[in-house]
């Protein structure tokens, strides 16, 4: 199984991306959607750490939003919390994906959670950053101090490009996406099945 993860910037297209690829895909995104709605044991241990912001279960996500705007270094406490529960979904999901050529990986803090190993394949998603913030902007709940705050949390665009083997430009076009994802795929593929 060739693990193939995707890194750039917040609203690069990471997401649409790795749909794209046809293969298994663990989107961290979605799996922590799922955690706030679904499991118990994480809303106790995040109400008990910010009892003044989550109230009810299920949590929303105005209220995590709330925490993060509240204090910075709440980020890293939120992330002590939930980051465990995610790294056993994924493994889940490598388990359960084992015998699948390729799956992809949609987790934010990939890099600097060090969940890669030697032989993941990481793809940088080059942007431009005008059409970056211009779709960042149209996003439904857009908070310009959150997006600043989950930046200064990322390693910059340039050393997640030095750790990348593979460079994919995203001019958002899904017609030529589609073309640059299936030779890349190919690529990838011949590249593991000679060494």
């Amino acid at each position: 199984m060739i693990k193939i993860s995707l890194v750039g910037d917040i609203g690069s297209g990471k997401t649409y991306i790795s749909r794209l690829f046809r293969a298994p895909c663990f989107s961290a995104d979605i799996e922590v959607k799922k955690l706030y709605k679904n499991d118990r044991k994480c809303f106790r241990k995040l109400k008990k750490k910010f009892p003044s912001f989550i109230k009810t279960f299920p949590i929303k996500k105005f209220e995590m939003s709330n925490v993060i705007k509240n204090k910075n270094s709440d980020l890293k406490k939120i992330g002590q919390i939930v980051h465990p529960f995610i790294r056993k979904k994924l493994n889940v999901f490598l388990k359960r994906n084992k015998k699948e050529e390729i799956v992809v990986l949609d987790i934010p803090l990939y890099l600097e959670n060090k969940m890669y190993s030697k032989n993941d394949i990481i793809i940088f998603l080059k942007t431009k950053k005008k059409d970056v913030d211009k779709r960042l902007k149209k996003r439904k709940n857009f908070n310009q101090k959150i997006l600043y705050i989950l930046r200064k949390s990322q390693l910059s665009l340039k050393q997640k490009l030095n750790k990348s083997d593979y460079v994919l430009v995203n001019d958002y076009n899904s017609v030529i996406m589609k073309k640059k994802i299936k030779l890349l795929k190919k690529e990838i593929l011949n590249d593991r099945s000679s060494t």
